[in-house]
């Protein structure tokens, strides 16, 4: 949703005027805001209305960091077998 508006926004400007346009948007302040404005709407729709959704989004989200931090493991492992395989291994 955010990079469809971003998308919007910017699809009318000329490319000389985008620079001034989006290097505001790299101030320390204005992330900080941003995030801010992204907690508080996250806390207002889930966690005001006492949904179970967070609980969802950390289990999700914890099961995805996990994957991501043996994935490169996995890989060799795999390069690994794949390679005894050409050479004659088991």
């Amino acid at each position: 949703m955010a990079l469809r508006n971003f998308y919007n926004e910017i699809k009318g400007l000329k490319v000389k005027e985008l620079p001034n346009y989006v290097k505001p948007m790299f101030t320390i302040d204005y992330v900080k805001k941003s995030v801010q404005k992204g907690l508080d709407n996250y806390h207002a729709k889930y966690i005001q209305t006492s949904s179970i959704d967070p609980l969802y989004h950390v289990c999700f989200g914890g099961m995805i960091f996990s994957y991501l931090v043996a994935l490169p493991e996995e890989r060799r492992h795999l390069e690994h077998a794949k390679h005894a395989k050409e050479h004659g291994g088991h």
